[in-house]
């Protein structure tokens, strides 16, 4: 059985939720990813952010990157999957909630993430055809 500890890209980095998204989009720079876990003072996940976030929530409604926080941005309870879930649970929450990235936890911290990439090296033509469509479709 494959499971998302298999697939995941280990060492997520968490941007803080009192961080500024001027912090955000640096890290999301040196790391090279489009997006981040945000994670609070209790070390829990409090949401993701997006580089797409940034532009549209911040920067096209003129306000400051440097004075908002990451944490005015984490909205809803956020989807994450246990690093002992099968593949097959990772595809369903990803389908069911149409989101391309997924935090994956264990013990209660952020060990992961798995984006499009991850699924794109994992699964069969066949899996991943389903899950693009699944994502992409209109509803």
């Amino acid at each position: 059985m494959t499971t998302a500890r298999d697939i995941m890209h280990a060492g997520a980095k968490c941007i803080g939720e009192d961080d500024s998204l001027y912090t955000a989009a640096q890290m999301m720079r040196d790391l090279k990813v489009g997006s981040l876990p945000i994670c609070g003072r209790d070390d829990r996940l409090h949401g993701i952010i997006t580089d797409r976030d940034i532009v549209l929530r911040c920067c096209a409604e003129g306000r400051d990157p440097a004075k908002m926080k990451a944490g005015e941005l984490a909205q809803g309870k956020p989807h994450w999957v246990d690093a002992g879930s099968d593949v097959g649970k990772v595809l369903s929450m990803m389908e069911e909630h149409q989101i391309r990235r997924l935090p994956v936890i264990a013990d209660h911290r952020l060990v992961g993430m798995i984006s499009e990439a991850d699924l794109a090296r994992h699964l069969t033509d066949e899996q991943l055809a389903h899950f693009v469509e699944s994502v992409y479709a209109m509803k």
